[in-house]
């Protein structure tokens, strides 16, 4: 069975040419309109050599990323645009659906133009690939009336539906996660005026996050991070951004790992297993187990209802606070640690903690792409920068002062476990990782997934998914440290899809129509962002050796 995502590449490519051979035909056979039919041909064709971006590699990045930050939702009322229930399966079941049905054949009637099309052509504002996209089909089943006329990658139909709740809502969801449980951790390593560099890096993020929308409205045909990237730095810029997000996603999923190993034995101190002459113990068995939990999730052709349940994260990362804000009081813990205002050695680590609180810029063209109105997306980043830098900066304060220098690189770890809040916040932390892990980890094996063999993708891609899996594992086992691994992650990868990246793309790509105070301040915090990476990276590479090198 080939069902493979490089497949499709086949697929889209040769669908393209049959589609702009059966258009120009049909502009001849107008007949006394044929005049205006070929200009309408041509006009409409325009818009459609930027979409050559969405046929480089990666393919998949559009859909993946939309499951993984929630943008494509159905009609509940609080999440993005379309309905996920119109994937009907994963992009590994879906691309064998189409790939080998009559719809692929030249010589099959092209379905008339609705209303819809007609009026959509005859918008003058930039069109990406989303706006070149079929209404949604009334129908779960693939006919050949239902084509995609100009598809340019093979995912659901993304229209722009998305409200400014909905939009905030993923917006939060993709920026609050595990990183609000390392920020009390982050005063420790940077003292109280550390608390000044999450403030700086939020509104440089948020500055950044404008100047995408900027790059993704220079050009017909741009909708992601890595379109920006080829569109600043040609081919090599795509793939280089990919690697970079791709890699950041794969060091996330390694963070799961470490953070159930380390709940868990918190939970269950006693656990081990023995196993012949070997012993595992709790936090080993647990890490162990997670990987053999997760690992199903991530074989799973349709991940629509973990994306569902993921959604809750804002719900979790809200929940885990209040818990920590209750322990301290009402169960009595209290407020007394004053701690020190600034502490230079490990200030770099804390500088990558508090970036890595901010990478959701992988996301942000998805979500500008997915909204109805999009003159709303300024607000809406500066909305969900607000509430997340509020919610950061109040646990990073509430947890030091409740446990001072002796907090842990997850605040939950510190939290008495006789409590009811403090079991709540331990469960909600343990159980919350289980839905994300295969949504975080579909994007890079998806995007493996479309260089292996059209006639072996189903055995590749299991192969794929599962040795990712296990590397998750192996890494997380030989370098168990939360904190330093995150503070790692947002200093060399944060750092550049945060700041460094889009500042870079605005100036190559806006060069000649900018002016010199915006290209000033891109010049500032691209420098800002490679002093940051290298100290950050430096200071966390050489805790971890530290530790790896000090006995157990």
């Amino acid at each position: 069975m080939n069902n493979s995502v490089s497949d499709r590449s086949f697929y889209v490519e040769s669908e393209e040419e049959d589609d702009v051979e059966k258009d120009f035909n049909k502009s001849i056979e107008d007949g006394g309109d044929s005049d205006s039919s070929a200009e309408s041909f041509t006009e409409n064709q325009q818009p459609n050599n930027p979409s050559s971006y969405n046929t480089q590699w990666p393919q998949s990045y559009r859909q993946s990323i939309d499951l993984y930050s929630s943008v494509p939702s159905p009609g509940i009322g609080f999440l993005g645009t379309p309905s996920l229930s119109r994937l009907g399966s994963s992009y590994l079941s879906s691309s064998l659906t189409r790939r080998h049905t009559p719809e692929t054949l030249p010589f099959l009637p092209k379905p008339l133009p609705t209303l819809a099309d007609k009026e959509q052509q005859q918008q003058p504002q930039r069109r990406s690939s989303h706006s070149l996209l079929p209404p949604l089909p009334r129908r779960t089943s693939v006919r050949k009336d239902e084509k995609a006329s100009r598809v340019t990658h093979d995912h659901h139909p993304m229209s722009r539906h998305s409200s400014f709740t909905q939009a905030v809502f993923n917006g939060i969801n993709v920026l609050c996660g595990v990183g609000i449980l390392s920020t009390p951790y982050a005063i420790k390593e940077g003292g109280w005026l550390g608390l000044f560099v999450l403030l700086i890096f939020a509104v440089l993020s948020f500055y950044t996050g404008l100047l995408l929308r900027y790059c993704l409205d220079s050009q017909p045909g741009l909708e992601t991070y890595p379109d920006i990237g080829q569109a600043a730095f040609g081919i090599g810029g795509r793939i280089g951004i990919s690697i970079v997000l791709y890699v950041e996603l794969y060091a996330c999923c390694i963070e799961y790992i470490i953070l159930e190993s380390d709940n868990l034995s918190s939970l269950f101190p006693n656990a081990q297993l023995s196993l012949g002459g070997f012993v595992l113990d709790a936090h080993l068995l647990f890490a162990i187990a997670t990987t053999l939990a997760v690992l199903p999730t991530v074989w799973l052709r349709d991940l629509s209802v973990l994306s569902y349940i993921s959604a809750g994260g804002v719900i979790a990362s809200i929940l885990v606070s209040l818990c920590l804000f209750w322990v301290g009081l009402v169960d009595g813990v209290g407020f007394e640690n004053k701690g020190t205002p600034l502490n230079l050695a490990t200030l770099p680590v804390a500088m990558g903690l508090y970036g890595y609180c901010y990478s959701g810029h992988a996301v942000f063209p998805n979500i500008y792409t997915s909204l109805e109105k999009r003159n709303q997306y300024p607000a809406i980043i500066l909305t969900c920068f607000c509430i997340c830098t509020f919610l950061y900066a109040g646990v990073a304060a509430v947890g030091y002062t409740m446990f001072g220098e002796s907090i842990q690189s997850q605040f939950t770890l510190n939290m008495p476990h006789n409590l009811v809040a403090s079991k709540i916040a331990l469960w909600t932390t343990v159980v919350n990782p289980f839905t994300k892990y295969a949504l975080t980890m579909s994007p890079v094996a998806m995007s493996l997934e479309e260089l292996v063999p059209a006639n072996k993708s189903y055995i590749y891609s299991i192969l794929i998914r599962t040795a990712l899996v296990v590397s998750t594992l192996v890494v997380g086992l030989c370098i168990p440290f939360f904190g330093l691994v995150m503070s790692l992650i947002g200093s060399l990868f944060t750092m550049l899809v945060t700041l460094i990246l889009p500042c870079a793309c605005f100036l190559s790509i806006l060069r000649g129509r900018i002016t010199r105070f915006q290209r000033t301040l891109c010049i500032i915090i691209i420098a800002v962002g490679v002093v940051s990476s290298a100290f950050g990276t430096f200071s966390a590479i050489s805790k971890i050796v530290e530790n790896l090198r000090s006995p157990a």
